[in-house]
């Protein structure tokens, strides 16, 4: 250890090193990212704008679609610079400020969703009691909760990777910085790093599992007593879009942080994470607007008097030359 130089700068391995790819792959994700960015933007305004949709299931999906932006902007425009310049480097400040980000907004993540599977339980198992359960002082309280533990969680999972050091292997296998990847190229002792991060993913990430396992065990259960058809159905595809959500982001989530700790390649890794740092923030919007007859109708609202204040602009431009 003595004789080995300590690296200031790492570099990533990115999407793919054919030259013939990186401008197709450049125009690809820019195109996903711009429709992630306006569709999750689009869910906050309307959700900000229409008082129909001024309810405790909008307001942490509103939430949802913040941490969507979020999470995406802190990976995709460095991968979109990288593929444009073909300049791969990070310094080793600029890394773990985007890890700290990145598990940041992760983490807001998950346990938003475990806040919406327990909104979804109150609302289904307990309706009766939902409006004085799920009071606004109580919604904003847990997406408080919600920022401050990912917050903290965020902190001393990045305290924790500022005491790696890195010598002779400084390439990321992949296009961003994340825990993982860096524990792969450490030179130094990373055991107690890997506990330590075990002991927090298991108490944030086992722990948000658990809730949302529980509040479903208990909805399926109410669902299934549920007398009237029609009823139940209509409750179900409330249900769905959340459980889709939930199943692709712990799936690929998972199928990221198991497969790094294989010796092979990682092109598995890189699709997974591409999927959930990329794909997954434009799926999000889509899944709940195009199965959510509240947002339809507000959407349609909002293109209307669009265009009406658009109509009266345009004529009152005319009257006035």
């Amino acid at each position: 250890m003595g004789n080995q130089t300590i690296l200031n700068e790492l570099f990533l391995s990115g999407l793919s090193d054919l030259p013939t790819l990186q401008f197709p792959l450049f125009l690809f994700f820019l195109l996903i990212y711009l429709l992630a960015f306006i569709c999750n933007l689009l869910i906050i305004v309307l959700i900000v704008s229409d008082s129909h949709l001024h309810v405790p299931m909008y307001f942490f999906l509103g939430n949802l679609a913040g941490l969507d932006l979020c999470c995406s902007s802190v990976t995709v425009p460095g991968m979109l610079f990288d593929l444009h310049t073909r300049r791969r480097h990070i310094t080793i400040t600029a890394c773990m400020t985007q890890v700290f980000f990145f598990v940041f907004f992760v983490a807001s993540e998950v346990l938003m969703l475990a806040v919406m599977s327990y909104d979804q339980y109150t609302a289904i198992c307990h309706p009766l009691h939902y409006l004085q359960t799920m009071r606004w002082k109580v919604c904003v309280q847990l997406s408080v909760t919600v920022w401050c533990l990912s917050f903290f969680y965020a902190f001393f999972h990045t305290l924790n990777a500022l005491k790696l050091t890195f010598c002779e292997s400084d390439i990321i296998e992949s296009f961003f910085c994340d825990l993982p990847q860096l524990f792969q190229i450490s030179c130094s002792d990373i055991y107690i790093n890997i506990l330590v991060s075990f002991l927090l993913v298991g108490f944030v990430g086992v722990g948000s599992l658990m809730m949302t396992f529980l509040s479903y065990v208990f909805i399926l259960r109410t669902i299934l007593k549920m007398q009237v058809k029609g009823k139940r159905s209509k409750v179900f595809s409330t249900c769905s879009s959340h459980l889709t959500v939930l199943f692709m982001f712990y799936c690929s989530g998972m199928f990221n942080y198991f497969q790094l700790n294989a010796s092979h390649h990682f092109s598995g890794s890189k699709v997974a994470s591409t999927f959930y740092t990329v794909i997954l923030p434009l799926l999000n919007p889509m899944i709940y607007s195009l199965r959510n007859p509240d947002l339809k109708t507000a959407l349609r609202d909002f293109v209307r008097r669009t265009g009406i204040k658009q109509n009266n602009f345009s004529n009152k431009f005319r009257t006035h030359i």
